[in-house]
């Protein structure tokens, strides 16, 4: 017997194959689903394919096409199927579908049961990416974010039209993880304030050049979001990174590492955990020219000085103030991971370090996965086995609630 209910909207997009999985997904994690189709959705997957899948009756317009019975009652039918259902799933979500939902338009049932829905809205856009790099497709994505809807971002790949980049709808089963996770989410955060760093810093060479590293920031932006989802107040300092912001953060952007350490200890005392997922740039150029430097022959050197570090700087603060707030910190290791944790853990004065072993295949950097060790203050250390670092990230958050409670209990 299934425990949830949701709608499947399905968009016109040659994605729309896709939604079949997807149904499928969803019903293995213990949805009923109610799909609806739009117009053009028809073109591409015929409504019999998910009425065969989900076992109901699948909506494919407005008005039905009987006596003055039928259309009375199909009049009113996306009252019914908004108020039935928990959630409601638009994959694929198309421009054209996300223009309208932003601007409130309802033309069709799909549209209409938009509005007239109360619960949570998963959107998992795809097309191309034109499309979806336009002004207009990113003002109305942030219209629907700011609206508090959860928006999964396309993949990148190939494209059915021949290009490459992003638009290609995620996984099915990622989104159908997805949907569970945002219909079951935890509110163990009510009430807290998390300040999360991601992503790596730049420190300018000269006014074009600049030293950087590899980080994402998937890990910070994965955190940032599980700990918006559970009820926290996230603030996410974040240096330069290709990502959309998680539904529901405050977002402050930064380039350096001291525009980073700033931001950070502006919001330090409102915050209850601190969590240092950034890689932040360990030195600057001690004096950056005001011009270009020109390329010759001959060798150049470059005094470099270090940048503050943050992590450090943040541990004395609250040894100080004795203020009870967790301390997250991060490192990413190519050898000893859990000894340069334990070592990382001491020096920092963390409560938590967050370890993984970077030159491992398919996880750390740039990477959708990780496989990280947890040191903890009370000496233990934990290992997180290979997920999604959206996995992780409520994992992570778990093990340092534990950890509050059993620092609180040993004062």
């Amino acid at each position: 017997m299934a425990s949830h209910s949701a709608v499947l909207g399905v968009g016109g997009g040659i994605a729309a194959y896709k939604a079949a999985e997807l149904a499928r997904q969803l019903m293995e994690r213990g949805f009923a689903v109610n799909v609806v189709m739009t117009a053009a959705a028809q073109e591409f997957v015929r409504p019999l394919t998910f009425a065969a899948l989900t076992g109901r009756k699948v909506v494919t317009e407005m008005f039905g096409n009987g006596g003055a019975d039928e259309v009375l009652a199909s009049s009113v039918e996306h009252i019914r199927v908004a108020e039935e259902n928990q959630i409601l799933v638009i994959a694929p979500a198309t421009a054209d579908l996300l223009a309208r939902f932003a601007h409130g338009l309802a033309n069709d049932f799909l549209t209409t049961l938009y509005l007239a829905f109360e619960g949570p809205v998963v959107l998992a856009p795809a097309m191309n990416s034109a499309m979806w790099n336009h002004p207009a497709t990113q003002a109305n994505l942030e219209i629907l974010r700011q609206r508090g809807h959860h928006i999964l971002p396309p993949d990148a790949g190939p494209l059915a039209c021949g290009t490459t980049g992003p638009g290609r709808l995620p996984e099915p089963a990622r989104i159908a993880e997805f949907a569970l996770r945002v219909l079951t989410q935890r509110h163990d955060l009510d009430g807290e304030t998390i300040l999360i760093t991601a992503g790596p810093t730049r420190e300018p060479l000269d006014p074009v050049r600049f030293i950087s590293n590899r980080s994402s920031g998937k890990m910070g932006y994965a955190i940032a979001e599980a700990a918006a989802q559970r009820g926290a107040r996230a603030v996410l300092v974040s240096g330069p990174v290709q990502l959309e912001p998680p539904a529901g953060v405050e977002l402050v952007r930064v380039q350096t590492a001291r525009e980073m350490r700033d931001a950070v200890l502006k919001h330090l005392a409102e915050s209850s955990i601190i969590v240092k997922t950034a890689a932040v740039a360990d030195y600057h150029v001690a004096n950056v020219p005001s011009q270009k430097v020109k390329k010759t022959a001959m060798r150049l050197s470059l005094e470099l000085d270090p940048t503050p570090d943050i992590l450090a700087e943040v541990g004395l603060e609250i040894e100080r103030r004795a203020s009870g707030q967790l301390l997250i910190g991060f490192a990413a290791e190519t050898e000893n991971v859990v000894a340069e944790a334990r070592r990382k853990l001491q020096a920092k004065k963390c409560d938590m370090v967050v370890a993984n072993d970077v030159s491992a295949d398919g996880t750390g950097f740039e990477s959708d996965e990780n496989e990280v060790v947890l040191a903890l203050r009370t000496g233990e250390v934990t290992p997180l086995a290979r997920a999604s670092k959206r996995v992780l990230a409520d994992q992570i958050l778990d093990q340092a609630l534990k950890l509050r409670l059993a620092l609180h209990k040993s004062r």
